[in-house]
C-alpha cells in the first residue's frame, strides 16, 4: 500500500500549487508575520526567517516523504508570487482520509484563493489519489475560513469544544492565549459530483485551517478574512445572524 503522496505540481487558471522552495523564504517570513495568522494559527511570534528557512527548505518536505501528508506553496500563475499555502496533514492511508489546512498572504484576500487552491486540491486527491474523505476544522469565530469551507461544498459535522487556542492582542501589543471550540467540516467524493456544491471561487479568503511543524513548532491555520469576527455555531453561521 502506498503511504507518501507524489511529488506533484497541480495547476488552475489563476495558480499553481508546487513544492516550497528557498526562493520563497522571504515572502513567507513576510507572510507567516501577518497579525490575522498570529490570531489564528500557533506559529512562531515572531516568525523568524530562520523559521521560514527550515519550513521551506526541511519541514515541509518531510511532510511528503515521511508520510504525514503534503505541503504546497501557493502561487500566482502570471507572477510567481506567493499566496498562501495549502496543507495535507494528519493523513490516514488506511482510511484514505486526511485533513486539510490553509493560509493566504495578507495581500492576496478577497480574490478567491484560499476555494481556489484547496478546491483543486480536493480534486485532485479524490479523483487521482483515491481518497475518500477530507477534513478541516475552523475556529469558532474564525467565519472566514468557515466561509472557505461553505464555497467549496464542505459540510458541517459538529464542534469540538474547547479544542484549541487562538491568540488575542490586548491595546499594548501583547498576545494572549484564549481557548476557543472547533467546528468540523468535511467533503466527500461525491459532495464534488454536485454541480450545486461549488461553483465560482467567490472572494473569501482566511488564514486559519493549517496545521504543520514548523521549525520545530506545530502549528494550525487556517483561512480567514477578518482579525476578529462574530462567534458562528456549528453550521457556520453568526450566531444571531439571520438563518434564511
Amino acid at each position: 500500500m502506498t503511504t507518501t503522496f507524489p511529488d506533484v505540481t497541480i495547476s488552475t487558471d489563476r495558480l499553481v500549487l508546487r513544492p516550497f522552495e528557498e526562493e520563497d523564504v522571504t515572502a513567507l517570513t513576510e507572510m507567516m508575520n501577518d497579525e490575522n495568522i498570529t490570531a489564528w494559527t500557533c506559529v512562531p511570534h515572531p516568525y523568524t526567517r530562520a523559521d521560514a528557512h527550515g519550513w521551506a527548505t526541511r519541514h515541509s518536505h518531510t511532510e511528503r516523504t515521511e508520510g504525514r501528508g503534503i505541503v504546497f506553496a501557493v502561487t500566482e500563475f502570471l507572477t510567481q508570487r506567493l499566496v498562501g499555502i495549502v496543507h495535507l496533514q494528519n493523513t490516514n492511508w488506511r482510511t484514505r482520509a486526511t485533513e486539510v489546512g490553509y493560509v493566504t498572504a495578507p495581500w492576496a484576500r478577497g480574490e478567491g484563493y484560499a476555494s481556489e487552491s484547496v478546491l483543486a486540491v480536493a480534486r485532485w486527491l479524490f479523483r487521482e489519489q483515491g481518497f475518500e474523505r477530507l477534513e478541516l476544522r475552523t475556529a469558532a469565530d474564525n467565519t472566514a475560513s468557515q466561509q472557505v469551507a461553505q464555497k467549496i461544498g464542505c459540510i458541517s459535522e459538529g464542534v469540538l469544544r474547547n479544542a484549541w487556542i487562538v491568540r488575542t492582542q490586548n491595546a499594548a501589543g501583547t498576545w494572549t492565549d484564549t481557548r476557543t471550540d472547533l467546528i468540523v467540516w468535511s467533503l466527500v467524493p461525491e459532495d464534488l459530483d454536485d454541480p450545486d456544491g461549488y461553483g465560482d471561487y467567490g472572494d473569501y479568503d482566511g488564514y486559519d485551517s493549517y496545521t504543520a511543524e514548523t521549525a520545530g513548532a506545530v502549528t494550525a491555520a487556517g483561512s480567514a478574512g477578518t482579525a476578529r469576527a462574530e462567534r458562528a455555531d456549528a453550521n457556520g453561521r453568526p450566531v444571531g445572524a439571520d438563518r434564511n
